[in-house]
């Protein structure tokens, strides 16, 4: 009789739980990134949803989440059921493929064969039946030996997302949609947009990776040795008393570079990335213009209002208004508007002009003025 665990099985979901999500100040800061916020209208945090959707793939006691050393407290309120084993804190960000690939690596070293699935803690999905069955896909695929990622099927030309562009499918069992990757795509000017939706070959890159963890490691050493060299020696020591010692003088060092470049984007070009068709509602609340239609979609609202105790007077207006103070927030004959009002910081704009908030993070962090961010 066969012993050998399942693909599914052998699942570790990974949390990557980092980002100040600066296209949403000021709602969104260093101490209370957009992760911990309900941005999705379902009572919990983003956090909490993310957690809800994973537990019934791979259980409870295999989510690793990697945060920040300030966010442990948030994070350990919002999940009481994670365990302390697998909080994998940063002392400071270095970007996703740090974060990812340790996790995998401390994972490799305790279970080696083990699957990781990262997925990100800031996005809101609807249909969680069909992403549990595109994330049963992608875990036979990584069981072949891919590395896997699901893109998201296209519904409109959006601007504010990267593309994977698809090639032939894949020969896998029980992963009867696999796709191989042809390449990835960044955020395409509008008539660009139009043009990938139109031909039928490109999905949204939703940032999620299920492989092997022994794969992740090959595909970074073979891309990013040092960075590699630097995780490994972290993972060495993850699990003893000299973690501190280790972290304190390692982590500052590591490369900071997205996952999208480090790993995802060279196996696109050795031919070993493959994409499941995603067929489940997905964003990734990057701005207000999206959280705006998140919340006005089906609803016969054009204005969408976040804030236990917002007071808003709106005559003729849509948009979004977060309120988190006891201002009277009055809107009259004003369309798409964006209006942020917190206790210490006021943000007006439009929709069209969401995604430029960050730059007023920059100039904020720039001018000096870090006690609002």
């Amino acid at each position: 009789m066969n012993s050998t665990p399942s693909a599914l099985d052998r699942l570790y979901s990974v949390i990557p739980a980092g980002g100040i999500g600066s296209r949403l100040w000021p709602l969104s800061r260093a101490d209370a990134p957009k992760f911990l916020h309900d941005l999705s209208g379902s009572g919990q945090s983003l956090l909490r949803d993310t957690w809800d959707r994973l537990a019934p793939l791979s259980g409870e006691q295999r989510i690793m989440v990697v945060t920040g050393r300030a966010h442990r407290a948030a994070v350990e309120e919002q999940l009481p059921n994670l365990e302390d084993l697998n909080v994998v804190l940063e002392s400071e960000p270095r970007d996703s493929t740090a974060a990812i690939v340790l996790a995998a690596a401390i994972l490799e070293q305790r279970e080696p064969g083990v699957i990781v699935g990262s997925f990100a803690a800031d996005h809101v999905i609807s249909n969680p039946d069909r992403f549990r069955a595109a994330v049963v896909q992608a875990v036979a695929v990584a069981d072949a030996g891919y590395i896997a990622t699901i893109g998201i099927t296209p519904t409109d030309a959006a601007v504010g997302f990267g593309y994977i562009r698809t090639d032939e499918e894949l020969a896998i069992d029980g992963a009867p949609r696999a796709l191989r990757v042809g390449n990835f795509v960044e955020k395409p000017d509008l008539a660009t947009a139009r043009r990938y939706l139109s031909s039928g070959k490109y999905l949204w890159n939703a940032g999620m990776f299920i492989a092997r963890a022994d794969k992740l490691l090959e595909q970074l050493g073979l891309t990013e040795p040092e960075l590699l060299a630097g995780i490994l020696e972290l993972a060495e020591a993850w699990d003893t008393p000299r973690r501190g010692m280790v972290v304190d003088r390692v982590w500052p060092t590591l490369k900071k570079i997205a996952i999208d470049y480090s790993i995802a984007e060279p196996a696109a070009a050795a031919g070993t990335l493959a994409v499941i068709p995603g067929d489940f509602d997905w964003d990734d609340v990057g701005d207000f213009a999206s959280i705006a239609k998140l919340h006005s979609a089906g609803r016969g609202s054009e204005l969408a209002i976040l804030g236990k105790n917002a007071r808003v007077l709106a005559d003729s207006s849509s948009g979004i208004v977060v309120s988190q103070s006891k201002r009277v927030i009055s809107l009259i004959g004003v369309h798409d508007i964006v209006v942020v009002d917190t206790p210490d910081a006021l943000l007006v704009t439009t929709s069209e002009h969401a995604q430029r908030v960050k730059s007023v993070v920059d100039a904020l962090r720039a001018g000096g003025s870090g006690d609002v961010l």
